[in-house]
């Protein structure tokens, strides 16, 4: 199944500073061949659900194992299965709308 996921990961008892735990987590995401999109506050993330969740579960391996004792993470999730519906497609739906 085909999911899309709005994930938000932050490391706790590490500084202020996360900037390096979350450049750890992009490189999982993109080493496992998924769709990302990071932006300000997360990352979007479009693949299929278990390969999803298999990246999600080894950031939370390797942000561990870089020192990070504790993670606090947030994750939305949606998913269909009357059509097919990527990042993008929804997206240029709401900018159809606005052009109008």
């Amino acid at each position: 199944m085909k999911v899309i996921v709005d994930l938000c990961v932050v490391p706790l008892g590490v500084g202020v500073s996360v900037s390096k735990y979350i450049a750890l987590c992009q490189k999982i995401l993109e080493d496992a061949g998924l769709k990302i999109r990071l932006h300000a506050y997360g990352t979007n993330i479009e693949g299929e659900y278990d390969q999803v969740f298999a990246a999600i579960r080894q950031c939370h391996e390797q942000i561990h194992a870089a020192g990070a004792p504790r993670i606090s993470t947030t994750i939305k999730l949606g998913s269909r299965v009357d059509r097919v519906q990527t990042m993008v497609d929804k997206l240029k739906s709401v900018e159809d709308k606005l052009s109008k």
